[in-house]
Order: C-alpha cells, then structure tokens, then sequence
C-alpha cells in the first residue's frame, strides 16, 4: 500500500507502539518479565523516597476503585508503614499484571523500573528496520509525529532514546498515554487531535488492534492497520507490513 500523506490531507502520523513500531516480543519477552523480576526490590528500595509517593497515592486510589465494583484485588490497608507498605503495593501490582490491567499507577510504576533497567543497561529500545526511516522521513516533510501507548510517557521515551538504530527522539513531537484516556474510546483521540492542534481528518493512527482503529475512526481520523510479524491475525479495509509505502 502507498499512501501519500500530504497528498492524502494529512499531516499527522499517531503511531501504537506494541506491534506497531516494536516488536510484539519485545515488549512481552522482555520489558514485561524485567518489570516483574524487577518489582520488589525496586519497591523495597524507593517506598520511603518522596519522589515516589505520586506513584504510591495513585495504585492506592486505583486499588480502592477496585475493591468498589468488586474485583476482590489483594488485600491493601488504607494506612502503611516500612515492610507493610511494600508488601502491599507488590502484592497488588503482582496482581495488575496478572490481568494485563491498563491501570495508569501500575504504569508509571512499570516506566520507572525500566528507567531503571535502561540507565543499567539491562534493557534496549527495539523498533522495526523500516522505523528510523520514515520516521526521519515524516519529520524532514514537516509532518507531526505522535505515539499513543499504554505505557507511560517516560517508558515510550526511553524505548525510543535507546534503539539500535540510535535516538530517535528528535523526530517525535508529542507522547500520550492513557491519562487521555482508553485506547478504546473515540473520546482519547479527539482529545489527541485537540492537543496536537490538528482536525481529526488531517491525523493518521496506526495500530494492530481493530478495536483502537475503530475509536479512531470513529473521532474523525483515518486509521489504518499494522500487520507485523508476530502480531494476532486481524482485518481491516485498510492494512500495511510497513511504513516503506507511507510518504
């Protein structure tokens, strides 16, 4: 498929990252397990830490809506100190990840750990060949350039800053994550589409989950499906291998 952006009346690219510009591996054979190995010593390490406290207040608030449409999560004391408090929050971050939850707290959490990971060494960006370039490709046409992920704004930077091909942050213009809101709601990518300052129909989203191709849509934008290797077999009028065809 060819499709010329500008040509096209578009001139904004919102691009998934999980199967989209990485690999589907990637993220559950690598950012995933780190998180989870990585966990407890991670929150045994920064419970005390104020800076860390944000991250505390939001799985609490988070925990609490669960236990009102009861999700039964583990069990979780308003009130912590020193090894209690930090059973708890593993306990119930443990069990977020069991359920591939989408929880913004459990989020930032996971960014941190891998902020971590990445400043150690332990971890590395990962993105398709095809990436670096039309990225560069995209940004030298004057083309905005946005990811929208459930990972936290810091994980997606520090995928990008650290991939083999080098940094390819300079080329991205805006992160968002789902403090915008669901992946699943049209509602996230008006607001998206708001915060770029670009009408719904000058924007492009591209995914590998019909589910978020059609919220988009249904926002105004054209979307387009990602058919990656090792990605779930879906259909979609419109699909790509790559992003060799998108100029």
């Amino acid at each position: 498929m060819t499709l010329r952006l500008r040509a096209s009346g578009l001139d904004a690219v919102l691009l998934d990252i999980e199967g989209t510009t990485t690999p589907l591996a990637f993220v559950h054979e690598a950012l995933f397990p780190f998180a989870r190995r990585a966990l407890e010593p991670f929150v045994r390490a920064h419970v005390d830490r104020h800076e860390f406290a944000a991250v505390v207040q939001r799985l609490r608030a988070e925990w609490r809506t669960d236990s009102a449409r009861g999700d039964t999560p583990p069990a979780w004391p308003d009130e912590f100190s020193g090894e209690e408090q930090s059973s708890g929050i593993v306990r119930y971050a443990q069990w977020l990840m069991d359920r591939d939850r989408k929880a913004p707290g459990l989020k930032e959490l996971q960014g941190l750990i891998w902020q971590r990971g990445y400043e150690e060494g332990a971890l590395r960006g990962d993105v398709f060949a095809d990436v670096p370039d039309a990225l560069r490709r995209w940004h030298d046409s004057g083309v905005t350039i946005a990811i929208y992920s459930s990972g936290s704004v810091l994980a997606q930077q520090l995928l990008f800053r650290s991939t083999p091909f080098g940094d390819l942050t300079p080329f991205i213009d805006a992160y968002f994550d789902t403090s915008v809101g669901a992946k699943r709601e049209a509602e996230s990518y008006r607001t998206i589409a708001e915060r770029l300052g670009k009408p719904p129909a000058r924007c492009l989203f591209i995914s590998d989950l019909p589910a978020e191709l059609a919220a988009a849509r249904a926002a105004g934008l054209r979307a387009i499906l990602s058919v990656r290797p090792g990605n779930a077999p879906a259909n979609d009028a419109e699909s790509i291998r790559d992003f060799i065809g998108i100029v």
